[in-house]
């Protein structure tokens, strides 16, 4: 079934490339359009989480340079029966996270230094749960996919512009190349949107399945969405067509649910979590998913060994500094 949705997006997608070619440059420009689709088809499927990736400036760990932070995505790896992905850090300040790849053979996760530094240990293994989960529903490749195709159409009717002077080859004169420069880039977000709006409900309900606790991820998302409304990121909003990869919308002043929102409202994901925890509470009390420190006692201790444990899930404690955990007698990382 994923095969086959996969597809579809790809026909969709390359027939919306066509599109935006023949208004450019006619039956030519529709003709190079499809060669350059089949090309970024290609590439996006062996290629786009790299991409991705070099766009957030992501930087790959380990277990020697950020234990804490790499031992809680293997606990939720081995909780959801998943290969152990591979881990990035990204250096910034702006708390958010996202998972890529094809398939959860060459999968990854990222997270910021700014989720590390606003969330416990129990929200953060909630988020690395719900990346998890994306992985474990083959949404990294759709997800990843569409982020090309959507950065490439949103250039192709900027090219557009540029076209503007020939009208041998196209019919619609000025019209069809101004038709380009409108219509491409909002029918990427079209699909942006209706790709990422309805997977973000699913895979907080898988996460919280698998990190065992509903609250734990309502708290990250209520601290991740009050952090991305402070705080901005510059590397996603030079790069946009990214932004429904992140478990929070990471552009700056984006109100949540509105139409042109790639991610649900917060609070309406939220409400939804708070529900399957009372349901989890009223029919069975819930499987305790591990802890990093319990699946791993004999890890490298960091800042985090010390962390309080909140009473309730709703009200987390406060984590110290430096949360990727830096092991002082071992290699140092880029944040050493």
């Amino acid at each position: 079934m994923n095969t086959i949705r996969t597809a579809m997006l790809l026909a969709a997608m390359t027939a919306l490339f066509m599109g935006v070619g023949f208004l450019i440059g006619g039956t030519g420009g529709m003709m190079i359009a499809f060669l350059f689709a089949a090309g970024t088809n290609l590439f996006s499927y062996w290629n786009a989480d790299k991409m991705v990736l070099s766009m957030n400036r992501a930087v790959e760990v380990d277990e020697r340079n950020a234990p804490e932070y790499y031992a809680i995505v293997q606990a939720m790896a081995k909780q959801a029966g998943l290969p152990m992905p591979k881990t990035y850090l990204i250096d910034n300040p702006q708390p958010n996270a996202f998972a890529t790849g094809r398939n959860p053979q060459n999968a990854a996760v990222a997270a910021s230094t700014g989720l590390l530094q606003a969330l416990t240990p129990e929200e953060v293994a909630a988020v690395m749960a719900h990346e998890l989960a994306h992985v474990q529903h083959r949404d990294t490749l759709t997800m990843t996919i569409v982020a090309t195709f959507a950065g490439a159409i949103s250039m192709l009717g900027n090219f557009a512009f540029f076209f503007s002077g020939n009208r041998d080859n196209n019919p619609f004169g000025f019209v069809g190349v101004l038709a380009a420069m409108i219509v491409a880039p909002f029918a990427a977000m079209v699909v942006q949107m209706a790709v990422s709006r309805t997977r973000e409900y699913e895979a907080d309900r898988r996460g919280a399945e698998i990190c065992g606790h509903p609250l734990w991820l309502a708290s990250a998302l209520d601290k991740i969405a009050r952090g991305a409304e402070r705080i901005r990121n510059p590397d996603a909003e030079r790069n946009p067509a990214t932004a429904h990869l992140f478990i929070i919308n990471p552009l700056h002043g984006e109100r949540m649910d509105s139409l042109f929102s790639t991610h649900p409202a917060t609070e309406n994901r939220i409400a939804a979590l708070q529900a399957m925890a009372r349901d989890m509470a009223g029919s069975e009390t819930p499987r305790q998913a591990p802890t990093p420190r319990q699946a791993d006692e004999q890890r490298p201790s960091g800042p985090w060994g010390q962390a309080a444990r909140p009473e309730q899930p709703t009200e987390p404690a406060k984590p110290k500094s430096n949360p990727w955990g830096r092991n002082p007698t071992g290699p140092k990382g880029r944040w050493s």
